[in-house]
């Protein structure tokens, strides 16, 4: 383009040239209409060639003010262009109405809708949830996860909460059917061994008290302790029953007011929670929940990914379908899209005022010269055209106002 551009421009200065040697000889009159287009042309190819180039480096290599323009102002261009970027691009009215008008949840939705695209999420999520699994290390998230549930543990007390909760259960008499199970076991136990009942009552007697006797004695207790298991066992109103509910239900209320059952259930959760079994059940729950995800991830018809599937499928739904819904996942991209370009506005074109300060001038230069030079030299050519079409047309109103 510019050897076009060039290529106007000899062609008028040889027109220019012949002309005036044509003149010289003793031309017709009409070669001076031709001669003052020529001439004309060439000032304004050479005008326009000056502020062509002046844009990107000094004509002819001479110091003249205000040339390469872009080398010297590029930094200031580059303010100014984050500038316009951010009031006209980056303003929280044009954001809005740019979100508005093109309906992100309608067309989300009518795309998250079909299957293929609801299925390409859900991949494109196992695949994320792959590569964070996979970068963090084990020995990392274990020590988070311990560190946040040992101290969220132990910020609360157990007592209150714990007392709250047994009182809530011995009210709705939740715990009868345990107690059922205490009582049948208590019960099997004395009646399968009878030997171990005997041998306890036969040791605790006197050693001068005679053998047979001692037997008798023994008998005689296991036969009563069985009875008061069966009683216990069969009779739902039994006093043992009636006192260990009043026990468990004192016990509750002391969980939650009494300062030494308080304390003491402090010390029970400093003790399990300090117990290694229990650090080690706690640590090893990320490797569970690790290797439960990563298989889930991989496999297309988990039930997590089939899930997650059919709740993308159902979100489409909704967005394309419900009125309501659109319109409250409009809402809520629109504020945060505001709440971005309003907070973080100055980030975002400080990226562009940066990038460019680090670009080198010259080759800044150069590459906006390759972008647009082309067009920029059809200044040149529309320069020279016109300025000939001026000189023709002075050189017309000279002639006839002579």
């Amino acid at each position: 383009m510019k050897l076009v551009a060039l290529a106007f421009l000899g062609a008028a200065t040889a027109l220019f040239l012949a002309t005036t040697l044509w003149q010289s000889a003793g031309a017709p009159g009409w070669v001076g209409y031709v001669k003052a287009a020529a001439e004309a042309g060439m000032v304004g190819a050479l005008a326009d060639w000056f502020a062509v180039t002046a844009l990107f480096r000094r004509p002819l290599g001479l110091p003249i003010p205000h040339t390469a323009i872009i080398p010297t102002k590029k930094d200031v261009l580059g303010d100014s262009l984050g500038e316009f970027v951010g009031a006209n691009f980056l303003s929280e009215g044009v954001v809005r109405e740019r979100l508005r008008r093109i309906g992100v949840s309608a067309r989300l939705g009518a795309w998250l809708r079909e299957p293929d695209n609801a299925e390409r999420v859900t991949s494109e999520l196992a695949t994320v949830v792959r590569g964070a699994v996979t970068v963090l290390r084990d020995e990392d998230v274990q020590a988070v996860v311990e560190q946040a549930v040992v101290s969220r543990v132990m910020a609360v007390p157990w007592g209150p909460p714990l007392g709250k909760l047994l009182e809530r259960v011995f009210a709705d008499g939740s715990h009868h059917k345990l107690v059922d199970v205490m009582c049948d076991r208590g019960y099997d136990w004395v009646k399968e061994n009878y030997d171990q009942v005997m041998s306890v009552v036969s040791n605790r007697a006197p050693s001068w008290s005679p053998k047979f006797f001692d037997s008798l004695v023994a008998d005689k207790v296991y036969g009563e302790v069985l009875s008061f298991a069966w009683a216990v066992k069969t009779d739902v109103n039994h006093p043992m029953r009636l006192a260990l509910d009043k026990f468990l239900g004192e016990f509750a209320a002391d969980l939650q007011h009494d300062p030494k059952v308080m304390a003491r259930a402090e010390e029970v959760k400093h003790q399990v929670l300090e117990h290694p079994e229990v650090k080690t059940v706690i640590g090893s729950a990320w490797s569970s929940a690790k290797k439960m995800l990563l298989d889930a991830a991989e496999d297309p018809s988990s039930e997590l990914r089939t899930r997650v599937r059919a709740g993308l499928t159902t979100l489409g739904d909704r967005l394309a379908t419900d009125e309501a819904t659109r319109t409250k996942a409009d809402t809520w991209v629109e504020g945060a899209a505001a709440y971005l370009v309003l907070n973080y506005r100055d980030e975002i074109t400080t990226l562009i005022t940066d990038t460019v300060q680090r670009w080198d001038a010259e080759e800044t230069s150069r590459k906006i010269e390759l972008q647009v030079g082309r067009d920029l030299q059809f200044i040149r050519i529309n320069g020279t055209v016109v300025g000939a079409l001026a000189g023709l047309l002075i050189y017309t109103i000279a002639q006839l106002i002579a």
